[in-house]
């Protein structure tokens, strides 16, 4: 039984809900005003103006999606030059190599089927049915994105999808047997268009699989630095169980995995498909945000102050560090680190640079906080006592890259779930 607690009611939005329709009212959490998270600022930009755009989350008291406002389209984030490349993330790219030696084992996939990508990025996990003679093809909104996976083999085209993508790549290419997507449908404003899409093109006794970060580890473990404008939704296996069976569609098996600190893989088809019963893991999930509670209000009503809390003590830990005379750097500039500097007012002040392994992103600035993006060679220069893990959810791929910093005493830190030095 869910205790009460009263719930922030918000009316200053117009927006509805971008499922159901219903007006939103209730607030899950305000981190404030932001800019694009993946929007580096060159040299050249320094004295820019910049735009910033509300973070402030809401849940539907109709279908229990948790959402953002559309303030920007989709077309602006990710159209021509995006800057996130998937590649660059080892561990990813082992977790896409094992995800296609599973799912090709698992529905028996041949050179005979066809598999498709949504937001197939740079061709990381595409590739891996290139090497076993899989046709595939991606779909990816990001110009630089789809060409960087030509170079791997992976027949890619640039577009956004949805309904008319859909009837285009149908007549074109055909039905996939296999439709994947990962980390792209929280990124969709129109997910009614997106799901629609996903079933007008899927074959007969075709598979979707959808990979995305999970509302409940979010809630559980305070992950609020997951939020930016390039994230529309943030699903939890309710609301996307009720998007899906609406178009069509019966989610008959998922899966909890680990990647971007706790996510889970749906697996869909067609309704009228009864070669697939839906299996245990699935009812019980959906037992589970039952019991807990992920279908009423009450469940989000104090997230908002677990922000403020966390917010409060990763200030304490660097005014701290800073007032003992230690050096802070980052490690990374991911998304989700731009959310949580900009929030906490984090810049130069507490982190005199981060580094990122993508070149792309060297030799520019965070957006919002303008801290200077450098080659993790530079840390081997300046000695940090404090490295600040900003991608937390690859703490362990990265305390293994910077293993040498112990060297001269060094330390690695981690914000989320709670400030933690590691030793």
């Amino acid at each position: 039984m869910t205790s009460k607690k009263k719930t922030k009611k918000i009316f200053s939005t117009k927006s509805k809900c971008r499922f159901c329709n219903t007006k939103l009212h209730f607030t899950m959490a305000d981190l404030g005003m932001s800019p694009l998270c993946q929007n580096q600022i060159k040299p050249e930009q320094l004295n820019d103006m910049e735009a910033f755009y509300p973070l402030h989350v809401y849940v539907c008291e109709n279908c229990f999606l948790v959402q953002l406002d559309e303030f920007v389209a989709p077309e602006n984030i990710f159209a021509d030059e995006y800057a996130y490349f998937s590649s660059y993330s080892v561990s990813w790219v082992d977790h896409a190599r094992k995800y296609v030696d599973m799912i090709t084992d698992r529905f028996s996939l041949t050179n005979n089927n066809l598999v498709m990508e949504i937001a197939s990025n740079d061709g990381y996990l595409l590739q891996h049915f290139v090497s076993k003679n899989i046709s595939c093809l991606g779909i990816e909104p990001a110009a630089n994105c789809a060409e960087a996976a030509k170079t791997k083999g992976v027949n890619s085209i640039t577009e956004f999808f949805g309904v008319e993508t859909a009837k285009k790549i149908q007549k074109k290419y055909g039905k996939p047997d296999l439709l994947l997507g990962n980390n792209v449908l929280a990124h969709v404003p129109n997910i009614n268009d997106f799901v629609e899409g996903m079933k007008l093109l899927l074959s007969e006794n075709g598979v979707i699989t959808m990979e995305f970060p999970h509302l409940y580890q979010l809630m559980k473990y305070n992950q609020f630095d997951t939020i930016y404008h390039e994230h529309f939704s943030y699903l939890s296996f309710i609301s996307v169980n009720k998007i899906f069976n609406f178009h069509g569609i019966t989610l008959f098996d998922v899966e909890e995995i680990p990647s971007h600190g706790g996510s889970i893989r749906i697996f869909g088809r067609h309704t009228d498909d009864d070669t697939k019963p839906v299996t245990d893991r699935a009812k019980n999930l959906l037992k589970k945000e039952i019991d807990e509670g992920f279908s009423t209000l009450e469940k989000y009503s104090d997230f908002d102050d677990k922000v403020k809390k966390t917010k409060r003590n990763i200030l304490n830990f660097l005014i701290n560090a800073k007032d003992e005379g230690k050096t802070i750097i980052g490690y990374g500039a991911p998304g989700k680190g731009n959310t949580l500097l900009n929030y906490c007012g984090i810049r130069q002040d507490f982190l005199e640079y981060t580094v990122d392994l993508s070149p792309y992103k060297q030799g520019t600035f965070t957006p919002g906080t303008h801290i200077p993006i450098f080659n993790p060679d530079k840390i081997k220069i300046t000695k940090p006592d404090y490295v600040f893990i900003l991608p937390w959810n690859l703490q362990k791929e990265i305390r293994q890259q910077l293993d040498y910093i112990g060297e001269w005493g060094g330390k690695c830190v981690v914000p989320i779930p709670n400030i933690e030095i590691l030793d």
